[in-house]
């Protein structure tokens, strides 16, 4: 257990300022209810129909929090990917996304500062017809180099 290699996203030495990742995600009703049942989130503009068609909206609208975990869920999974976390955001949701509706997501990095180890990516969220529902920026700790903690012997240290 100790000896198994664990795969770690890119090191900030091989992220360049312009790199751009593009992700669609259909979002269905299972995800809508897992993420109300996770939550306990029981807002009626995000799954009972009577009351959203009785608001601008319409119809229902996909939680704008389960758009950021979609996000958040892109960085831990590609850029820069496992071993990253976040440390600032800023995003705003212009228009709502509609339940059965398409995310498109486009990443594209505008900051890499390799000394204080912090990049920064610009977000776009685009609908299935093209209008913006998610836009901002992120700023990320990309993952570390892994110094060994155990010798070959598959031990810490340590011990």
């Amino acid at each position: 257990m100790f000896n198994k290699k664990r795969r770690l996203g890119r090191k900030i030495d091989s992220i360049k300022v312009g790199e751009k990742l593009e992700l669609t995600k259909k979002i269905e009703d299972k995800e809508i209810l897992l993420y109300l049942g996770l939550t306990d989130d029981a807002n009626p503009i995000f799954i009972q129909h009577d009351y959203a068609s009785q608001t601008p909206f319409q119809k229902p609208i996909v939680p704008q929090i389960m758009i950021t975990g979609i996000i958040t869920s892109a960085i831990s999974k590609y850029l820069p990917g496992p071993g990253s976390t976040i440390v600032n955001q800023n995003i705003s949701f212009p228009k709502p996304l509609f339940h059965y509706g398409s995310l498109t997501l486009l990443f594209e990095t505008t900051v890499v500062n390799e000394e204080d180890h912090y990049l920064e990516l610009k977000i776009e969220g685009k609908d299935e017809f093209g209008s913006v529902v998610v836009e901002g920026t992120i700023g990320i700790c990309p993952p570390y180099e892994l110094k060994p903690i155990a010798y070959n012997s598959g031990a810490f240290e340590n011990f």
